[in-house]
């Protein structure tokens, strides 16, 4: 994970594959994109499913196909995931990109088959994100310290109301239990190899969101995620 970081939000030039970018958006009118825990586990299972090179159509097609044939193996991958949070009303992701146009790809699949199904669970139209994924370029040692700790443990950076944390979900359990199902196991060793394990990765993450925490006080999820 050598490199420095560089902010690209416009995206007039194409995402460089090999390359690692802190991805976010949030829910249109900074509405809530997660109405109950089956909402957030159709996003989880989404970001799972919908990240292989060769489209897999429908989840529920998928989901039939899987139980039709045990031995389905699993693609190539677009993207290779570091770490992740998603919130109630936003998500944050870093990501590596491993296929020309494969972050853009991702998103194209995940947003809009997401959309799809949230709308015709929740009886609603209309645009549910708010416009285009933003991408960062990270391409600067010093900001990947600070932005992997602050993406890992996002929610510990609002004033999430406590009716709402179990719509909360993070790459910390993954890296706690060892057990990676949305993080990428290659991308995970590395970062703990570099910590020297979890437990020093785990008080690093807290020290940073600590120190974020200190710099601007807890923030509403209404309010705008500044990012560090």
């Amino acid at each position: 994970m050598s490199g420095k970081y560089f902010f690209s939000f416009m995206r007039k030039n194409p995402l460089i594959t090999n390359q690692y970018y802190h991805i976010y958006n949030r829910g249109v009118d900074k509405r809530d994109i997660f109405m109950n825990k089956a909402d957030l586990n159709r996003f989880a299972l989404s970001v799972k499913e919908f990240n292989v090179v060769t489209p897999i159509g429908s989840i529920k097609h998928l989901m039939f196909r899987k139980q039709e044939d045990s031995d389905v193996q699993r693609p190539n991958p677009l993207v290779s995931v570091v770490c992740y949070c998603f919130n109630p009303n936003h998500f944050h992701f870093i990501l590596k990109q491993e296929v020309d146009g494969g972050i853009s790809e991702f998103f194209k699949r995940l947003l809009g088959g997401y959309t799809k199904y949230f709308n015709l669970t929740h009886k609603r139209n209309g645009a549910l994100f708010q416009g285009r994924f933003k991408s960062n370029l990270i391409d600067d040692n010093a900001y990947f310290l600070k932005i992997r700790p602050y993406v890992h443990l996002n929610h510990l950076v609002h004033d999430i109301p406590k009716e709402k944390m179990h719509l909360v979900l993070s790459s910390e359990k993954e890296y706690d239990t060892g057990n990676f199902i949305i993080v990428t196991e290659r991308e995970a060793k590395g970062l703990l190899d570099f910590y020297n394990g979890n437990t020093n990765y785990k008080k690093e993450c807290l020290d940073v969101v600590s120190m974020i925490r200190e710099e601007r006080g807890l923030t509403s999820l209404l309010e705008e995620d500044l990012l560090p």
